[in-house]
């Protein structure tokens, strides 16, 4: 019986992360979502106002006997870059953000801890500035957004800066992915 548990992380766009974290041995579904506003019923379009103090994250359902929540948030810290706040690249507001959205206290230690290590060893040239937060109001996003680079490869947004994350990511993590 697998031992699946779940994480919750905003890094930017969500179609990035759904898209690397569901090609990786040990994710069961990695899902598009909202977490961490005020708006009981948050929409896409309400979500990037920026006023419903969402974030665009990622649920990811993993095995924790093939995949650690370590391994989960070392592949998260490899997908974006946790020193611009409030931003991802061009995408720019506060649902934008780096955020692990724990689920419960073993969750929130190993966020601290990965965090204070990432300091320590000065991985960054910049302060990182993920926030690790109680998830709270979770919401997953509409329909369309799941699987949305699989399914909109027109799109350019997923050409220009989804496929080349993706890319770089396979080749970085070749032998963590599932086997096609």
């Amino acid at each position: 019986m697998a031992n699946i548990q779940q994480a919750t992380l905003g890094g930017g766009c969500f179609w990035c992360l759904e898209s690397a974290f569901n090609t990786v041995e040990g994710v069961e579904l990695a899902v598009s979502a909202y977490a961490g506003g005020q708006s009981p019923n948050p929409t896409y379009e309400s979500v990037c106002s920026g006023e419903t103090g969402h974030a665009e994250v990622v649920r990811v359902n993993f095995d924790a006997d093939k995949l650690s929540y370590r391994e989960v948030l070392e592949i998260f810290f490899a997908l974006h870059n946790p020193t611009q706040l409030n931003r991802q690249g061009n995408d720019v507001g506060t649902q934008y953000r780096s955020a692990i959205f724990y689920h419960d206290e073993h969750q929130k230690q190993a966020a601290e801890q990965i965090l204070q290590e990432i300091s320590d060893e000065k991985i960054w040239p910049d302060p990182v500035v993920t926030e690790v937060i109680e998830l709270n109001n979770y919401h997953q996003a509409e329909d369309y957004h799941q699987d949305y680079f699989s399914n909109n490869p027109q799109n350019q947004y997923c050409n220009m800066v989804v496929a080349p994350k993706l890319a770089k990511f396979k080749k970085t993590f070749a032998s963590r992915l599932k086997s096609v």
